[in-house]
């Protein structure tokens, strides 16, 4: 029987933090090609800055000052925690290789936590705000008719809705990412870090004759631009994914200034869809030959990426 010792127990979390790092070394990490990865030092972070497109103008007298929109839109950093438990009597036993793929599974959950968080809420635009105070995914988009917000506000749409019952149509998603800000905001306060509790004196250790193992994570997710985001809650087709593209490029900025979105072909254009799309998106934008021989004008158009994460879990499910 092996005697449980420090330099064991030491041993033990290393072994256990190399295979944490190793299945977090196995994750996808897509949500670096929608999001944009902020980091935090403070319980939340605002960004004024959200509504201004940077822009240069010629330089005539003393510089032209523009004070940033102070839309006050602010993504609060959550804690998020992941725990088991390892028996002493399987340390004690030598049967501590049944926990290895645990840990790996850990590691792979923890360095996929970002994908979830950044495609859910990517899948619930529809009903969550931006910075403008319109949900994500909206009709009437407030834009300035002049730069300096002078003359009121037109309104722009970055959704594109079937002509009937678009809540029954799975949605999909066209994203620019060509900018150095992307659609997305991944903010992270704190680092993913296995923890361990292995004093016999604790309550754990000692009542229920298990050592614990924990992941902590402080992060959180916000939208930012919604100009590089157009969702569709209709059948995805080459006459729809036109439109979207079309809608993405007509998008201009406050005083009518056009962004020149949607301009950056399949490295700066992502095609976000579930699963059950996939098939599709991959007959629109994988074929290079449609109609027996013909040239399909949206061949890499666009990156494809399907996420099981879009649409909010079913309850009970």
């Amino acid at each position: 029987m092996p005697i449980i010792t420090d330099s064991t127990l030491s041993g033990l979390r290393t072994g256990f933090n190399a295979a944490f790092r190793r299945g977090a070394g196995r994750a996808p990490g897509y949500w670096r090609q929608a999001a944009t990865h902020m980091s935090s030092t403070s319980a939340s972070t605002t960004y004024g800055w959200l509504g201004q497109f940077p822009k240069l103008a010629e330089w005539v007298g003393d510089r032209a000052v523009k004070d940033m929109k102070e839309h006050g839109y602010a993504i609060e950093n959550k804690t998020y925690e992941g725990t088991v438990g390892v028996k002493r009597t399987d340390m004690e036993d030598d049967n501590l290789g049944i926990y290895a793929p645990l840990f790996e599974e850990m590691g792979y959950a923890a360095a996929t936590h970002p994908d979830e968080l950044v495609f859910g809420l990517l899948g619930k635009g529809f009903s969550t705000n931006c910075y403008d105070g319109q949900f994500f995914f909206d009709t009437d988009h407030p834009v300035a008719v002049n730069v300096d917000g002078t003359g009121g506000n037109a309104t722009a749409s970055n959704l594109i809705d079937a002509a009937e019952s678009p809540e029954s149509k799975t949605p999909w998603y066209l994203l620019d990412v060509s900018r150095p800000l992307k659609p997305l905001i991944f903010q992270e306060r704190t680092r993913p870090e296995l923890h361990a509790i292995t004093d016999v004196r604790n309550d754990s250790v000692f009542m229920k004759d298990q050592y614990l193992y924990g992941v902590r994570y402080r992060c959180n997710v916000g939208f930012g631009f919604w100009q590089q985001a157009v969702a569709v809650r209709d059948e995805l087709s080459a006459a729809n994914f036109e439109k979207a593209l079309g809608l993405m490029q007509s998008f201009q900025a406050d005083g009518g200034r056009p962004l020149g979105l949607g301009m950056g072909g399949k490295a700066g254009t992502l095609l976000v869809v579930p699963p059950s799309l996939f098939a599709a998106a991959r007959r629109l934008i994988a074929v290079e030959l449609v109609n027996n021989g013909e040239s399909n004008p949206w061949y890499d158009a666009a990156t494809i990426i399907s996420v099981p994460w879009l649409l909010p879990p079913v309850v009970g499910g």
